[in-house]
């Protein structure tokens, strides 16, 4: 009975010591648990013609630092923190050309900046510097999207979290002890698979007819005016890519114009004597590819019965000058003639219209404007835009710099009713003559709310064409609106060809960890071990004794002395 009483003790000591040493691994594990996690974009990565351009990798496992890291410091195994604030582009573009050593880089963007942000176009007013921010994003993401990077490259957006984290970092690194194994420190941990090819991704335009009234007994085909926009974007960080200038206005405008024009083409009474064609393409940030795919799907007759096309690119930023952009030269009759109705309705509406000729070369692949898809099929286009020069291949294509925040709505209102005007005094043959069908006081007026909610709609939805389904719910919306205002609408999908090649793993969850030291590391385990050898100790002595537990220590004799 004794014997049972004692055992049942010694049980229920070994059960309490087990217990403590739980509790004490439970608080190890609790110093290296995660400070906080926030949600990070990667660098795009991608192939053109072969080439490996942007981020070349996406898992991440390295110590944080600051730009205050000690000189000469090996950064190979480790993250620097750069906030947009305190960027100097010249110091980041040497440090990636001289491929100096780093485990990867984290870019901090203004919380203002986040289209989820929901107050955001409330508080526009309040970004200091605005111009200055949006040319410090347009020169980083040219930077970044046009070299090779062999490391992770990740963007976040700030916040109290992450503040706090990088003053300790700023602090640890300040005083000459950045983050490592034998320092302890914070640890940043991005856990993914590694980056894979998109296969197969397509491309999907939507088109909208709003068919014009035949006179009795014609049976000619009537001319038609398409109004067309690429909707697509591409950035540095495909998941922040929403573009809401390039090309959200000109998708804004398009769907206000297509509803204007609804209304006046659901009486016969006002319905022209031309068609109209609303086109919604993508492939706009390499060379129009889905225009030219869209184009070349239009039999030979449609083809010749376009009067002509107005591309709407990048309107949503400007204060007292648009740009008409034509392939054909400005002497061409029918150019001037656009111009002219173009430029009499500006006048009137209080800016100015300038012409821009650029002669197109069959030969180079390179598609500046989206115009010039159709003038290498000789049909007569011309796109307006804010911008006085055509970009470059993937620039001012949407991306980092083009949010919320630097679009005018009022500008994309003035943009639609510089078109809208244009083209029924076109329609209806009100050439030269100060009439204005869409007054604001009429039931044909421009809706700011409308251009508001879609704006809004845009700006908050990434539709980098790679990464965008054909299912998805952003296209399908489009389709829908398109089909509200016109008597039918055509979907086409495409596969996306060209000399680009795309990689996945666009978004993903970053775990900041504070790590103690090595020093910190083997303190605790010896505190471990000499806990758990007096716990065996005590244990021997109470149960065996104290003989048993010498003896456990004592070299036992050699076979020698045990034969004799």
């Amino acid at each position: 009975m004794g014997e049972k009483k004692a055992g049942a003790t010694q049980n229920e000591m070994v059960l309490q010591s087990v217990v403590t040493l739980l509790l004490i691994l439970v608080a190890c594990v609790e110093l290296c648990d995660a400070a906080t996690v926030v949600d990070v974009y990667r660098l795009i990565q991608y192939d053109m013609s072969g080439v490996p351009f942007g981020s070349r990798l996406a898992s991440l496992n390295h110590h944080a630092t600051s730009l205050h890291f000690p000189p000469g410091a090996d950064l190979s195994r480790t993250v620097l923190i750069i906030p947009l604030r305190d960027l100097n582009i010249t110091f980041l573009k040497d440090y990636i050309s001289e491929r100096q050593s780093l485990g990867g880089l984290l870019f901090l963007l203004p919380q203002i900046l986040s289209f989820e942000n929901g107050e955001g176009r409330a508080q526009d007013n309040q970004i200091q510097g605005k111009e200055q921010m949006k040319n410090l994003l347009a020169d980083l993401e040219q930077l970044l999207v046009h070299l090779k990077i062999p490391y992770p490259v990740y963007f976040a957006f700030e916040n109290d979290e992450m503040d706090a984290v990088l003053a300790e970092v700023k602090k640890n690194d300040a005083t000459g002890q950045p983050a490592t194994a034998t320092t302890g420190g914070y640890k940043l941990v991005v856990s993914v698979p590694e980056p894979r090819k998109v296969a197969s991704p397509t491309i999907t335009n939507i088109q909208g007819w709003l068919p014009g009234l035949k006179a009795d007994g014609d049976s000619n085909q009537l001319p038609t005016i398409a109004v067309v926009a690429s909707y697509d974007t591409f950035g540095a960080a495909p998941a922040l890519s929403v573009g809401s200038d390039s090309n959200g206005s000109g998708v804004v405008a398009l769907l206000e114009l297509a509803r204007l024009f609804s209304l006046l083409y659901s009486n016969p009474k006002t319905r022209g004597r031309y068609n109209l064609l609303f086109g919604l393409t993508s492939g706009g940030p390499y060379n129009y590819n889905g225009t030219h795919k869209w184009l070349r799907s239009f039999d030979q007759r449609l083809r010749e019965n376009i009067d002509y096309a107005i591309c709407l690119n990048s309107i949503g930023s400007w204060d007292n000058e648009l740009w008409i952009h034509v392939s054909k030269p400005p002497e061409n009759a029918y150019i001037k003639q656009i111009f002219e109705g173009f430029s009499n309705v500006a006048e009137e509406l209080g800016f100015h219209m300038g012409l821009k000729h650029k002669k197109i070369n069959v030969s180079n692949p390179r598609v500046a404007w989206e115009h010039e898809q159709f003038s290498r099929l000789r049909v007569t286009a011309a796109t307006l835009s804010a911008l006085s020069a055509p970009p470059e291949l993937l620039e001012r294509t949407g991306g980092l710099s083009d949010s919320r925040h630097f679009v005018n709505e009022t500008a994309i209102i003035r943009s639609v009713k510089l078109v809208a005007e244009s083209l029924a005094r076109h329609i209806y043959g009100h050439k030269g003559k100060g009439i204005q069908i869409f007054s604001d006081d009429s039931s044909l007026a421009v809706n700011p709310s409308y251009i508001r909610s879609w704006l809004d709609l845009l700006s908050r939805t990434p539709r980098v064409a790679p990464f965008l389904p054909k299912n998805d719910p952003f296209i399908t919306a489009l389709k829908k609106e398109l089909a509200d205002h016109t008597a039918e609408v055509n979907v086409q999908h495409d596969v996306f060809e060209g000399m680009f090649t795309f990689y996945d793993s666009t978004k993903a969850s970053l775990n900041i960890y504070q790590v103690a030291s090595v020093t910190f590391d083997l303190l605790l385990l010896l505190v471990l071990g000499s806990y758990l050898i007096v716990l065996f100790s005590f244990l021997v002595i109470t149960t065996r004794g104290l003989d048993d537990l010498i003896s456990i220590f004592r070299r036992p004799p050699s076979r020698k002395v045990k034969t004799a």
